[in-house]
Order: C-alpha cells, then sequence, then structure tokens
C-alpha cells in the first residue's frame, strides 16, 4: 500500500530529472578533472546519450539503477541488490522497465551500427566507496579505446631470407 496520496506520489514523481542527476554529475566532474572533453545530450545521437566524446568515439550512458533495471532478471522478476521493484502496482513497474532495458538495448545497437563506442554506468558504481575506482576505470577505457581506434597499421616486411640468400650468391659469383 503506498503511503502517499496519489497528488503527493504525483508531485514526488514529476520532480525526478532526465538530466543533470547527480550521478551524471559526478561522471562529468570526474572526467573533467581527468583531462577529457565531452558533449551534453548529443541530439543526432540514437537515445541522446548523456556524455559523448568524439576524439574516442564513444557514448557514456549514466543509468540509475531502479530506472533501468540494473541487475534485475527479468524472467524471474526478482529484486536485484541495488533495484528494488515496488510491490505496488509492480506489473506497471515490471512493464515500464522492461520497455527501458529493451530501448536501452535498440539504441546502444544502432550507436555500435554507426561505429560508437557504448559504455554504462550504473547508478551503484558511483557510491563513495566505488567511486574513484570506477572513474578510473572508465578513464583507462576511454584511453585504450583511443589507442586502439589510433593505433598504426602493421605491415608485415617481405620476406629478407631468402632475397638475401640470393644477393650473397650473387655476391660470390662476382668475387
Amino acid at each position: 500500500m503506498d503511503k502517499l496520496t496519489p497528488q503527493q506520489r504525483h508531485k514526488t514523481m514529476a520532480a525526478i530529472r532526465g538530466k543533470d542527476t547527480k550521478p551524471e554529475m559526478i561522471v562529468r566532474k570526474g572526467l573533467w578533472k581527468r583531462g577529457f572533453r565531452y558533449r551534453l545530450n548529443h541530439k543526432r545521437l540514437p537515445g541522446h546519450p548523456d556524455l559523448v566524446l568524439r576524439k574516442y568515439r564513444t557514448c557514456i550512458f549514466v543509468n540509475g539503477c531502479f530506472w533501468h533495471g540494473h541487475l534485475v532478471d527479468m524472467q524471474i522478476l526478482e529484486n536485484s541488490e541495488c533495484c528494488k521493484i515496488p510491490k505496488t502496482n509492480r506489473d506497471f513497474w515490471v512493464a515500464k522497465i522492461r520497455r527501458n532495458k529493451e530501448r536501452d538495448r535498440v539504441e546502444q545497437h544502432k550507436l555500435a551500427e554507426m561505429g560508437w563506442h557504448c559504455i554504462t554506468i550504473w547508478e551503484c558504481e558511483l557510491k563513495p566507496s566505488k567511486r574513484e575506482e570506477t572513474l578510473e576505470s572508465l578513464a583507462f577505457t576511454l584511453n585504450h579505446i583511443w589507442l586502439q581506434d589510433h593505433r598504426a597499421k602493421v605491415v608485415p616486411y617481405p620476406k629478407i631470407e631468402e632475397e638475401c640468400e640470393n644477393y650473397l650468391k650473387a655476391a660470390e659469383e662476382e668475387i
């Protein structure tokens, strides 16, 4: 049973923002401090990623554990450690979380087809005990992506052994 009246619940739910959330601000400040530059909520990309790093061809989604069903098995419909499905109006919430998860999967697939790397950071990974580890891991991943995308092309050398033997034989005949 919901402890709030429908008007109070409506007001509470309407106050939840989709942009500039606390987890998103933590990631933004962490990346900026480490020297990464980004654009916010790029309108031309599918799903309007929270952060877009064009230099790295990477989109970062900062997801709330509840809204995107982090670690929830949608077949069994069990709660996870960081995402508790409400007992009231459960069918509505299960359907909503399913739609969100499916939409996220489709949008990230579209981005991958366009050649973008997608990184999802979960709200629970930004708790104070895990925050620095998560941000360092993100920086490492971005640097790894850049190195993979910009590494020198390896061109195999021709087999020198045969050429060297032929050259030595020709030199011996001249002497």
